[in-house]
């Protein structure tokens, strides 16, 4: 007998839009969920985030029996089926994909490989990186299970593989969904330019001939832009470290401060192994590294808070820091109004992360005045526009469906099928 069961993908958000990816697949009494993360629009500010305003902005979807029942929150969608086996499983730490976890019903396990799931936990120390729950302490996290690379979850009559890709936060994955009557690969993000490219050139080998392939589309969002002259512009890891090393070597008599994004703990382990000055790290920073790489690196707090890993032998003074213009280059992430004029200031993908969020000219602003030289280094996380190409010509998708991206109908599939969903639309394969 044929059965009569079949594989269908929701997609709740992160259509039309960078970020705030949710995609439900189900099959039978079973359904999976990925990612768990908010969309991000700094242009809006609103005037909480309690999941209740979430859901109303719509920075999060509607779900039905998937957020923590303790929350101020009613599911108003048309939804009618309840599942017996329900799983979320994250692919990064960054907070477009991780940021509402403790918003999810605990009953419901939560799976991502465990250089994510310690991340989350260190970044979250003081309580001001994850949405905070009101029955639980600040500086709560939610229950994570940390897997390896390639473990293998059953969710009813769903197995999900948990696959390691190179991106810009540690730790991040993709995942391979099989149901009985389909193979289904989502990318997470990924890219062919960093570190590690062997592990998303691994990923698009093992998803080869995917029904179908839920793609970030990043690269292909934003017209070419001018280039801005305060920009250095890198096509690597590798190079970006000698740029900035470069810039210290270049700057003997300065002040220089510099930051990056938190979860790419790799960038931050490199820049202090290669940097001609010593590099201190903010102490939750600090701690990332000494959690990740048990690596022990010279560190600061301004209020006192240091993590317990910390030995206190490689703490440096806030004042040291402050009045240092030849010895070290260390990690500025506030009170910029006590840094030296004349100063040199490294911005390496670092928040706020561009001029799409109005914090951005604020602190261009900030550092103008004290006649702060400002520096972009970047390096995306993300593949570019040929690379994507490559990697859908790698797995020759039958089916694909370009998500995370402002502009979906750029991305082609030259192997089958291409759909562009709306969101909340539901597919039946």
């Amino acid at each position: 007998m044929v059965s009569k069961d079949k594989t269908s993908i929701t997609f709740h958000s992160g259509i039309m839009t960078i970020g705030g990816t949710v995609i439900e697949v189900a099959y039978k009494d079973a359904h999976i969920f990925f990612d768990f993360g908010t969309e991000y629009h700094p242009e809006t500010p609103l005037p909480n985030e309690e999941l209740k305003t979430l859901v109303d902005h719509r920075w999060v979807p509607q779900l039905k029996n998937v957020y923590d029942p303790r929350l101020t929150y009613q599911y108003q969608g048309e939804e009618s089926k309840t599942y017996r086996e329900t799983a979320v499983f994250l692919s990064h730490a960054h907070l477009d994909h991780s940021k509402m976890i403790n918003y999810l019903d605990p009953a419901i396990p939560l799976y991502t490989l465990k250089e994510t799931k310690a991340i989350l936990e260190v970044l979250n120390r003081k309580g001001d990186f994850l949405l905070p729950v009101p029955h639980e302490a600040p500086h709560f996290v939610r229950e994570m299970i940390g897997l390896a690379p390639h473990d293998v979850i059953r969710v009813g009559d769903i197995e999900v593989e948990i696959v390691p890709v190179d991106h810009d936060a540690f730790g991040a994955a993709a995942l391979l969904i099989r149901t009985p009557d389909h193979f289904i690969a989502y990318t997470g993000d990924l890219r062919l330019h960093g570190n590690h490219p062997e592990r998303s050139q691994d990923f698009c080998q093992l998803a080869k001939g995917t029904d179908l392939l839920m793609m970030e589309g990043v690269s292909i969002s934003f017209p070419e832009r001018i280039p801005d002259p305060a920009t250095i512009a890198v096509e690597s890891e590798a190079a970006l470290v000698q740029a900035f090393v470069e810039l210290v070597q270049e700057n003997p008599h300065r002040q220089i401060t510099f930051n990056g994004y938190p979860a790419n703990v790799e960038r931050f382990l490199a820049l202090v192994e290669a940097s001609p000055r010593k590099v201190v790290l903010e102490a939750q920073q600090a701690a990332l590294l000494k959690e990740i790489f048990d690596k022990d690196v010279l560190y600061y707090s301004i209020d006192g808070q240091v993590p317990d890993l910390l030995a206190p032998e490689h703490a440096v003074s806030y004042q040291a820091l402050c009045a240092d213009t030849t010895q070290y280059v260390w990690q500025a992430v506030a009170h910029f109004e006590d840094l030296q004029t004349g100063g040199l200031y490294i911005h390496s993908d670092a928040q706020p992360l561009g001029d799409f969020d109005p914090a951005y000219q604020t602190f261009l602003d900030q550092l103008a005045a004290l006649d702060i030289a400002f520096v972009r280094l970047p390096n995306s996380g993300h593949a570019t526009p040929a690379d994507l190409d490559q990697i859908i010509a790698w797995i020759e998708p039958k089916c694909l469906v370009p998500i995370h991206t402002l502009r979906p109908e750029k991305l082609v599939n030259p192997f089958g099928e291409r759909i562009l969903p709306q969101r909340g639309e539901k597919i039946i394969l």
